[in-house]
């Protein structure tokens, strides 16, 4: 913690209306800086009310962490930051936050360009998915399209509409309305609307991205709840089968934020399923075999969590040095010595443990795991109905032994 009894750095949210557009609270923190950083974009909308300063303007070094030291180094003085818009969203706010304590620091903030495109637009605020795509993939996007959407995303540059129009046609929803917001708030905004797919021109690198979602016919709907269909993910007949995994999910509780270790991860669908049913979850998947790193990759891009992180290895060996998780899934590997006493230990109070089996061997591990640590052990039979003939009748899967567990 800081001994400072005020603030000495502020973060002031800047439009593109530049320095007019300042509130008065603003302009004073900047007359009274002692040095301004932002990005070379920033300082130069504040070139019409360079007159009211007379510190030194910097932009930031690369690598960023550079400045965040020079920042640290000469703490205590005033310093200005300018961000776009709302700092605290999407922006250096967290960055600098995560630095320095919240007693040193004021937020002034501006208009994001959430609350500019939805006003440009007429869309209510508080239904609409907030994404940004700025220096993050683009196949995030495919997480959050469904029937009906309303999407507001900020983008990297003026190629990135083009290549969202490219990513919703290969989605099925090439008949979306694609509105490109350029310079918003400023005297060159610009508003364009067209259908995803008859989009083909370059955008100004300033814009910000609009969807209303709408599907072509037949499109596959692709919930966020756990439980996509089997065919949703590439494997080699090696997976959780979408029944199985409905009530693997939902014994692992996905929470906002919290971290699992998928081992054995296989086509990594309980990973990726994890990352959609939470906002900001994490996940690590786990596993040895170098066939499956290719599915596991593949997946998470198509189904909209490219953050999900590969960790080539064989547990418990492979999970050395590894953040400590929230939950853990066990899909493989269970024969391997020590793995659930190696999960078990990782896990802190309140975390959840699942483990799948299929085979004698595996079930055996699991019995000794249920009578050393307590949980739940159940049984999952699945059948599903198919053709015998010209009639129709019960083709039953392999039965699952599940145990679960909440550590005390």
């Amino acid at each position: 913690m800081s001994d400072q009894t005020a603030p000495w750095l502020t973060i002031i949210g800047i439009g593109e209306d530049g320095f007019s557009g300042l509130s008065e609270t603003a302009k004073s923190a900047l007359s009274a800086a002692s040095c301004i950083y932002g990005g070379a974009r920033h300082l130069e909308l504040l070139q019409d009310g360079a007159k009211n300063i007379s510190c030194e303007m910097q932009a930031w070094p690369s690598p960023l962490s550079k400045g965040i030291e020079e920042l640290a180094a000469n703490r205590g003085q005033n310093t200005v930051v300018l961000a776009t818009g709302d700092p605290q969203w999407f922006g250096i706010g967290a960055t600098l936050h995560r630095q320095f304590s919240a007693e040193e620091i004021e937020v002034i903030p501006h208009l994001s360009a959430f609350s500019l495109a939805a006003s440009r637009l007429g869309w209510p605020l508080q239904n609409v998915e907030t994404l940004s795509l700025h220096g993050r993939p683009l196949d995030t996007l495919r997480g959050f399209l469904y029937p009906g959407a309303r999407i507001i995303a900020l983008t990297s540059n003026g190629a990135a509409p083009g290549e969202i129009a490219d990513l919703l046609a290969d989605e099925g929803y090439g008949a979306s309305t694609l509105t490109i917001l350029e310079h918003l708030g400023g005297s060159q905004e610009k508003v364009i609307s067209c259908e995803a797919e008859e989009y083909s021109d370059q955008a100004a690198e300033l814009n910000t991205i609009a969807i209303e979602a709408k599907p072509i016919p037949n499109t596959p709907v692709l919930s966020r709840t756990p439980g996509l269909p089997d065919s949703a993910f590439r494997h080699d007949g090696k997976m959780t089968k979408q029944e199985v995994r409905a009530v693997t999910l939902a014994k692992l509780a996905p929470i906002p934020g919290q971290l699992l270790w998928d081992i054995g991860a296989g086509s990594g669908s309980i990973g990726i399923e994890w990352l959609r049913a939470a906002k900001d979850t994490k996940a690590l998947a786990i596993e040895p075999l170098e066939k499956r790193h290719v599915f596991i990759r593949g997946n998470a891009a198509a189904l909209g969590t490219p953050t999900l992180q590969l960790i080539e290895g064989k547990a418990p060996e492979a999970l050395d040095n590894l953040p400590q998780p929230n939950a853990i899934f066990v899909g493989g590997g269970l024969t391997s010595k020590g793995i659930l006493k190696t999960c078990f230990e990782a896990l802190p109070s309140g975390g959840r443990l699942v483990a799948n089996a299929v085979t004698l061997e595996g079930e055996q591990v699991l019995a000794e795991g249920w009578k050393k640590y307590g949980g739940d052990l159940s049984r999952i039979a699945i059948s599903r109905a198919d053709p015998i003939g010209g009639l129709t009748g019960w083709r039953p899967l392999m039965p699952v032994t599940q145990w679960s567990l909440v550590k005390s």
